[in-house]
């Protein structure tokens, strides 16, 4: 084309030009462009003063060993149809994440079924993502509801309670305090407590009931948080007291978190689940990255390792070094014993290989057992898991 491609912070002009844009891209309207206003940053692509293409991107905290790390999380981006086959999207990346960087981003996260363009840049799922389908019918032959209080709302003590169980894995939001607002007027969200007479709330239960054409609701669960599996299961027995209006709940795409308590206790052994696009993660900056995580107390070591940079053409060399429920990252001239792609970096930041053989058929090079051992322990204390979506 022979006008110059811009790429520029939206204004207020631009903004309104890029939902309408996107609902053309996407077939329909995109309602984070309305509901995040207040909170994302907007870059746009223009050409000729006509917005082409351009994504949102949210500046929080993600948790990873237990503490917080500033992320990019890029959401609801698109290019539009009559620019694509350009390597725009490539380009509007680069300048979505620009102004988080310098705001301190030191990762990125984003959810896209675009995985393969995404690995191309550098982003990598740490795990398969899930969404599941389960009769409420079995749900309420399976699970007994306890001594359970429930009520509905949600509460500081609530919100602390989220906090406290999303430190025990690797990858979900430190949620701001505008998050659950902005969610329960984009799903329509019903939240419900539980916990036992007299004592603080131990589960958190978020869920959204939409008619069928037909007959009945369906119900779609959009945040599952028990502190353990005795209150998992009291809220998969009030999940099956909808079994009168909706034959299934309907656990959104990473909703359900990867324990067993479901798929153990069930009378009846057949829920359905879907593969869907996973949520991808991409290091922006290793040192910075390395040195805000938590990492286990009990760990003492020191690993030299080599980490593929951003060109994807050469390899810096650092010594990886872990005491006290600290690590960091110095350049090195000692040669490396385990050698990462920054995709593999991703996946090991986020915890996703639990062992050294899982980690070799991803395609992890070392020179050391020990030494990869080593490292696959230092980030498997928390399992990754992001329910979060944006």
């Amino acid at each position: 084309m022979s006008e110059q491609l811009s790429f520029v912070s939206a204004d207020d002009a631009l903004w309104a030009q890029y939902d309408q844009l996107a609902t053309r891209s996407y077939g329909h309207p995109v309602g984070d462009i309305t509901h995040l206003r207040d909170h994302a940053n907007l870059q746009v692509a223009t050409r000729a003063g006509r917005v082409v293409a351009g994504g949102l991107g949210l500046l929080v905290d993600q948790f990873f060993g237990g503490a917080p790390v500033p992320s990019a999380c890029l959401g609801a981006g698109c290019v539009a149809p009559e620019e694509r086959g350009d390597h725009l999207a490539a380009r509007m990346t680069a300048e979505r994440l620009r102004p988080l960087r310098e705001r301190g981003a030191v990762i990125s996260a984003l959810s896209t079924s675009s995985t393969g363009y995404a690995r191309r840049m550098g982003w990598e799922a740490p795990v398969p993502v899930f969404a599941w389908s389960v009769a409420t019918d079995d749900l309420k032959r399976s699970f007994t509801p306890g001594d359970f209080e429930i009520e509905h709302g949600l509460t500081p003590g609530a919100q602390e309670l989220q906090r406290n169980l999303a430190r025990q894995w690797n990858g979900p939001v430190s949620r701001p305090i505008w998050w659950a607002s902005w969610k329960e007027q984009k799903n329509s969200l019903t939240t419900y407590r539980f916990a036992k007479p007299g004592q603080p709330t131990a589960g958190l239960l978020s869920l959204a009931m939409k008619r069928r054409e037909r007959h009945g609701m369906r119900l779609v669960i959009h945040d599952f948080w028990a502190t353990d599996a005795d209150t998992a299961g009291a809220m998969l027995a009030f999940l099956g007291r909808h079994n009168t209006r909706a034959e299934t709940a309907e656990f959104r795409r990473g909703t359900l978190p990867p324990y067993p308590t479901l798929l153990h206790n069930l009378h009846r052994h057949r829920p359905i689940s879907e593969a869907w696009h996973p949520w991808m993660l991409r290091i922006l900056n290793a040192a910075e990255a390395v040195r805000l995580r938590g990492w286990p107390k009990d760990l003492d070591a020191t690993v030299p390792i080599e980490i593929e940079n951003d060109n994807g053409r050469t390899w810096d060399r650092y010594m990886f070094r872990i005491t006290g429920g600290s690590a960091q990252l110095h350049p090195t001239t000692v040669e490396s014993q385990v050698s990462l792609t920054r995709r593999q970096l991703a996946v090991w930041y986020a915890g996703g290989y639990r062992t050294p053989t899982s980690a070799r058929m991803a395609g992890l090079r070392a020179q050391s057992e020990e030494a990869l051992a080593t490292l696959i322990r230092s980030t498997a204390q928390f399992e990754p898991w992001l329910p979060d979506h944006f």
